[in-house]
């Protein structure tokens, strides 16, 4: 990692990579989510467009050590509250989910115990088991359990990707959602109408892209595979449309595992993506 207090103060985005599969080993899924940070690097470094006149600045990874995925979690939080300090939009690249809750550690911690918060989730699953021991399964429950003022949106769900038990945990904590089938409806109206009800309702809002929403021919190197999952293009369109907002702080991308890609694939599609991420970003944080 680099010295973050070494970057001077103006403002720019920050990829910083979480080199992290504890919680999927936990969750007992395929690991190798943690070689997808420095892969999804080497790509995005190739794109030949320029994807803004901000600069964008490689922070380094974050090492999740034998099974400490508890205090790599807390070292992302540190991270990321320092980076949003600075004016450093992070751009978390995963590792597994689990990702996420270091994540929401770190913009917690920047914006005050106060705030609102709302968590955008573009998933097939909740996340939201509840058992002893932390896992990429777990995040949004810890979350919601702890923070009053948190509040959490998933698009994409799917039917047969979660429980009855994960239906009625997520309705009892009020959680809004809308299941993969509904995203495209009414050409987004739907799903952008969802959006700007929930960003209007918290102070800030921050995203998270599970890759395994993504449909399985064109995202096959995830833990979980998503034969129904979403088009490329229509997570494209949705992130845009997210980070067009004047309240968003941040965004990671989780569940890319090169080791279950096939030539590249996966690899290359995230890149793209966190590319999109970049370039309609800076027209909010300009």
């Amino acid at each position: 990692m680099k010295n973050v207090n070494d970057l001077e103060d103006e403002h720019a985005f920050s990829l910083i990579g979480f080199e992290c599969d504890e919680g999927v080993r936990r969750n007992k899924g395929r690991i190798g989510a943690a070689y997808a940070p420095n892969e999804i690097k080497k790509i995005i470094a190739k794109l030949p467009y320029n994807v803004g006149e901000v600069n964008t600045i490689d922070v380094g990874n974050i090492v999740c050590e034998n099974d400490q995925l508890e205090e790599a979690q807390a070292e992302l939080g540190h991270y990321t509250s320092k980076l949003l300090q600075l004016s450093k939009t992070p751009i978390i690249l995963g590792g597994g989910h689990e990702t996420l809750y270091g994540h929401y550690l770190g913009v917690r911690s920047f914006i005050g115990e106060n705030s609102t918060l709302g968590i955008i989730n573009i998933d097939a699953h909740f996340d939201m088991r509840d058992e002893d021991l932390p896992s990429s399964g777990t995040m949004f429950k810890q979350i919601l359990d702890m923070d009053k003022n948190a509040g959490y949106l998933c698009l994409g769900i799917q039917e047969f990707g979660n429980t009855q038990a994960l239906f009625k945990t997520a309705d009892s904590y009020g959680c809004n959602y809308l299941f993969e089938e509904e995203i495209t409806i009414n050409n987004y109206e739907n799903t952008f109408q969802a959006i700007d009800t929930f960003a209007e309702q918290h102070d800030y809002i921050m995203l998270t892209l599970c890759t395994d929403s993504i449909i399985s021919s064109e995202a096959p190197g995830v833990s979980a595979p998503s034969p129904f999952g979403l088009e490329p293009k229509v997570v494209r369109n949705l992130l845009r449309y997210i980070v067009s907002k004047q309240n968003i702080t941040s965004f990671d991308i989780s569940e890319v595992n090169p080791r279950l890609d096939e030539h590249n694939k996966t690899v290359r599609l995230a890149a793209n993506l966190v590319a999109e991420v970049l370039k309609h970003f800076q027209k909010v944080k300009r």
